[in-house]
């Protein structure tokens, strides 16, 4: 073979191996954006799905909410409901805008009534806040020890422990003005605690699969307080959240 065409096949041969790698180089290029476009895809899913669970679980909900989940320092235990000993009882609610006058139903909410009258004995709601305000659906949400409601996360604090099953839900979803009521977490009637509702106005809150909530008394005077409270509004002008003005439990008294 001529010295001419030696170079010829040389430089060929170099130019085979220069094209090899450029390929090989494109495919590693071309796995490696497949593997990053994988993990960013993976990595936005996550992030999505994250965000929708924030923006889900800060959307007020069409009926009042709580959690009865317990503290690790509560050494609280759920009332018997023989306590509420089938009867009637009548009592005091003071807020720190004025007393109402109360009447709980012992025969047909027994555990709630025997939760409420042995939490208000105790000295538990005194000076707790009634941290939401619904005008929607026309309720004053109390009994959080925690306040963690006015902060717009819901309220989330309990007495140290969940009950259930609900109790006298009304069977159209209609909540008279000036009913008293237990909120519970959405779709579970097994998670009441201490959290309460004043209805101001007529009121139709859905039931969920959980059905109603628990009506275990009402207001028989003093329910004006309660509709100023509403009349004041939501802080930051929303339909949905802490009281304009805040609201807190001086006593409870039951007999």
């Amino acid at each position: 073979m001529s010295s001419s065409k030696r170079e010829r096949e040389y430089e060929r041969r170099r130019y085979e191996k220069w094209q090899q790698r450029q390929a090989e180089h494109k495919a590693r290029r071309r796995r490696l954006q497949v593997i990053v476009g994988s993990l960013l895809g993976v990595l936005l899913l996550a992030v999505g799905v994250a965000v929708a669970v924030a923006v889900t679980n800060d959307q007020p909900s069409a009926g009042p909410t709580a959690t009865g989940s317990p503290s690790p320092s509560s050494t609280r235990t759920l009332p018997d409901a023989s306590l509420a000993g089938a009867r009637p009882w009548t009592g005091t609610l003071t807020l720190s805008s004025g007393p109402l006058a109360i009447e709980l139903d012992g025969a047909a909410a027994p555990q709630a009534v025997a939760n409420f009258v042995t939490l208000a004995k105790d000295g538990y709601f005194n000076g707790t806040v009634c941290h939401r305000l619904a005008l929607g659906i026309h309720v004053l949400q109390c009994g959080d020890p925690t306040a963690t409601g006015e902060s717009g996360s819901g309220g989330a604090g309990g007495p140290g422990y969940a009950w259930g099953p609900i109790e006298n839900p009304p069977a159209n979803g209609v909540y008279p003005a000036g009913t008293i009521a237990m909120a519970r977490q959405p779709s579970n009637g097994s998670s009441m605690g201490s959290q309460f509702f004043l209805v101001y106005q007529d009121s139709t809150i859905p039931s969920d699969s959980a059905g109603g909530y628990t009506i275990f008394g009402h207001i028989t005077s003093g329910l004006g307080v309660v509709q100023a409270i509403a009349d004041a509004g939501v802080r930051g002008g929303g339909a949905d959240g802490a009281p304009t003005t805040r609201v807190t439990i001086e006593g409870v008294e039951t007999q």
